[in-house]
C-alpha cells in the first residue's frame, strides 16, 4: 500500500488487463445470423399462412418445413461462403509467397512502406521490416495481414460456421411453432411466443456488444414485428381455401 493513499493497491503486471468474448473462431456470426433468420423467417410464414386463414396442422407443417429446408440452407450457404473465403486466403498465401521469393528485395520495402503508413518513423519501418523478411512465413503473414486484413493463421472453420448456423436456424425458427405444438390453435400466441424469442436473442447477441441489451432485444423484436406484418397482409390478401 501506498503511505499517501491507503486504498491503493500494487498490482503486478499479470494482475492487470481485460478479457475478451472469443469472437473470431467462427462460430458467432453464423449463429447469431441462424437464430434471427430462423426467428424472422418462421414469423413470417406463420404469420402470412395463418394471416390467409390456414388451420393449425397447415400452419404446423409450414413451419417445419421452413424449419428443416431452412437450416439446410443456412448450413450449406455458410460451408461454402466460409470455405470459399479460406481456399481464397491460401491462393493469396501462395501468391505472396512466390513473390517473396522472386523479389524479396521489393517485397520488404514494400512492407516497409506499409508500417511508415501506419505511423512508424523511417528508421523504425525499415528496421523492423528487415527483421519480419529475416523468418520467410512471418513476412507472408505480415504481408497478408496488412494487404488483405486476415490473419492466414486463423481463419474460422467452415464445419463451425455450418454446425452453428444449422442449429441456431432450428432453434429459432421453432420458437412460433411452440404454441401449435403444445396444442394451442392461437396464432397471436405463436407470433407472441416468437417476439418473445426475438427479444430474448437480441438481448443475448448484446452481449458480445456495446449496445444495450434491452435496446438491442427491441431492435430485433421490430425487424421480426415488420416481417410478420408484412406476410401477414400477403396471407391476408390471397387467403387459403381449405379442401376436403
Amino acid at each position: 500500500m501506498s503511505g499517501d493513499n491507503p486504498t491503493a493497491v500494487a498490482h503486478g503486471p499479470d494482475e492487470i488487463g481485460h478479457t475478451h468474448h472469443d469472437v473470431s473462431g467462427g462460430w458467432l456470426r453464423p449463429a447469431v445470423f441462424g437464430a434471427m433468420d430462423g426467428l424472422v423467417t418462421n414469423i413470417g410464414l406463420v404469420a402470412g399462412v395463418g394471416g390467409g386463414g390456414a388451420p393449425p396442422k397447415v400452419i404446423v407443417l409450414t413451419g417445419m418445413a421452413g424449419l428443416v429446408a431452412g437450416a439446410f440452407s443456412m448450413a450449406l450457404g455458410e460451408f461454402a461462403s466460409v470455405d470459399t473465403q479460406n481456399r481464397a486466403v491460401r491462393a493469396e498465401v501462395a501468391v505472396e509467397r512466390e513473390e517473396l521469393r522472386r523479389h524479396p528485395d521489393a517485397e520488404q520495402a514494400e512492407l516497409a512502406q506499409m508500417y511508415r503508413k501506419m505511423g512508424l518513423s523511417d528508421d523504425t519501418s525499415d528496421r523492423l521490416a528487415e527483421e519480419v523478411h529475416r523468418n520467410p512465413e512471418l513476412a507472408v503473414k505480415e504481408h497478408i495481414s496488412a494487404e488483405l486484413g486476415v490473419d492466414p493463421d486463423e481463419q474460422p472453420s467452415p464445419w463451425t460456421a455450418a454446425v452453428s448456423s444449422f442449429f441456431c436456424f432450428a432453434v429459432g425458427a421453432l420458437f412460433p411453432l411452440l404454441p401449435y405444438l403444445f396444442g394451442l390453435r392461437s396464432l397471436l400466441a405463436g407470433l407472441a411466443v416468437g417476439g418473445v424469442g426475438l427479444f430474448a436473442a437480441g438481448a443475448v447477441v448484446a452481449r458480445f456488444t456495446a449496445r444495450r441489451w434491452w435496446r438491442n432485444g427491441l431492435r430485433q423484436l421490430a425487424f421480426g414485428v415488420i416481417a410478420a406484418g408484412a406476410t401477414y397482409l400477403v396471407g391476408l390478401a390471397i387467403g387459403v381455401t381449405v379442401t376436403g
